[in-house]
């Protein structure tokens, strides 16, 4: 880490902000100055601070108030409190209230030097937890596959034991739920795991295409096969082979597919020695195949064949719960690769997010999120970072049932009061025991 600090100094003393704005400026450090706590939390809204000296004694907003206001909101900004001789009992509370330290007017320089020594090793410890922790939760999540939410805790629970076999495995949802995520985890912790692992979009190729891209051909096969070439059912050998939207492949293809799965071999376009072949086919698509099927739109015995095990992805908005922790690690992701210190949303943006219908799934939310934060002109992301979203009343609005309804007041409610149980069950009309029972019951967590 770098040790020179992006910090502020908030005093109402003149004298106090530009002594401190000077020595801290010829030390290196990136300075800003405040008179007051509102200027200061003005100047947080739109710029990250790693580090704030704050007078206890000011006007309309104490130290102690603008301390607990940091915390609550920026609570990696680190905030030493400045102090004179007779408020040591103060700069002990503060310490409480999660202060670094303190400074005792007046100041001395080598003391001065000493305290930024002191956070500037805390901060690398801080950074080192923060990496080993990123680590723990790669591993614990399914290849970036997040939800917190019933459903996809039951995805997670099932991810290792088909992992397993080598049975074919169809992965459903609509477009954007993550399908390919989950198969990359079923891949990673299966056996083959060492192996390849291919991925084909099969809407995305005419079927000649295809054919050429999964069979191979031989030399002299078409017009332009001036070589021989292996196809991806040979080369993923040992591996695991993804096919996106299968319900897109012709008839034909599904024969050739059927055979290339029961035999296990597969023979080149324009060749007729067949070739042994060893992969894991696991599918996906966004459409009712079973569906298709009694419509005579897709072959019953392939349909069987690919659907000996069914992973089923709920749409977002059927899981909103995971709205919060989604929005968390994309605004994480792209406030790294834009380097904008974008790490907020407001409670009305939150809100309209998980309000929002998301036609695209996730990855229409991973979308929203880069644009907003690319677009965004402060560090905190308010209901207007997502104007260009259209909310529309849909029919999904009007299945809610009577509990969900219940439990989205609730937790709105708990939300909006900051988990103040008490004032929370006081607008409920009901009464703290009742309330802590059902938010035991909903299984209601605080958004983070």
């Amino acid at each position: 880490m770098n040790d020179k600090f992006r910090l502020m100094v908030v005093d109402d003393e003149k004298i106090v902000r530009e002594s401190l704005y000077y020595w801290f400026k010829k030390s290196g450090h990136m300075v800003e100055t405040a008179e007051s706590g509102f200027e200061a939390l003005e100047k947080l809204e739109k710029t990250p601070f790693d580090l704030l000296f704050v007078d206890i004694k000011m006007p309309m907003m104490n130290g102690l108030e603008l301390l607990g206001k940091v915390k609550e909101e920026y609570p990696d900004t680190i905030v030493v409190i400045i102090t004179a001789y007779g408020s040591i009992d103060t700069a002990v509370q503060a310490m409480k209230m999660g202060a670094s330290d303190y400074l005792l007017k007046p100041f001395k320089p080598d003391q001065m030097s000493l305290l930024l020594e002191k956070l500037a090793n805390q901060q690398r410890l801080a950074e080192n937890y923060r990496y080993v922790k990123g680590l723990l939760d790669e591993l614990v999540r399914f290849d970036n596959i997040i939800g917190r939410s019933k459903p996809m805790q039951q995805i997670f629970n099932i991810i290792p034991e088909v992992a397993q076999s080598d049975s074919s495995v169809l992965i459903t949802g609509e477009t954007g739920t993550g399908k390919e995520l989950v198969a990359k985890a079923i891949h990673a912790k299966s056996l083959r795991a060492h192996g390849p692992f291919i991925a084909i979009n099969c809407g995305a190729m005419p079927e000649t295409l295809l054919e050429t891209e999964l069979f191979g051909h031989r030399k002299g096969a078409f017009t332009g096969a001036n070589q021989n070439r292996k196809g991806f059912l040979e080369v993923v050998s040992g591996g695991t082979l993804f096919l996106d939207e299968i319900g897109e492949i012709s008839p034909k293809m599904q024969v050739d597919l059927l055979r290339v799965l029961e035999e296990k071999e597969v023979i080149r376009v324009g060749d007729r020695e067949p070739i042994a072949v060893d992969f894991r086919l696991v599918s996906s698509t966004c459409r009712k195949l079973d569906e298709e099927v009694k419509a005579g739109n897709f072959r019953e015995d392939f349909f069987y064949r690919i659907n000996v095990i069914t992973i089923s992805i709920p749409p977002l908005r059927e899981r909103k719960d995971d709205i919060p922790l989604l929005v968390e690690h994309f605004l994480n992701k792209y406030s790294h690769e834009t380097t904008k210190k974008v790490d907020k949303t407001t409670a009305e943006a939150l809100a309209f997010l998980k309000d929002y219908d998301w036609p695209g799934n996730v990855r229409e939310l991973e979308n929203a999120i880069e644009r907003a934060v690319v677009l965004s002109k402060s560090r905190t992301l308010d209901a207007d970072s997502f104007s260009f979203l259209q909310p529309t009343k849909t029919r999904y609005k009007t299945r809610r049932t009577l509990r969900e309804v219940e439990k989205d007041y609730i937790k709105e409610t708990l939300e909006n009061q900051n988990w103040n149980v008490t004032r929370s069950a006081e607008i409920l009309d009901i009464n703290r025991v009742t309330l802590h029972k059902m938010i035991k019951r909903y299984d209601i967590e605080r958004t983070r």
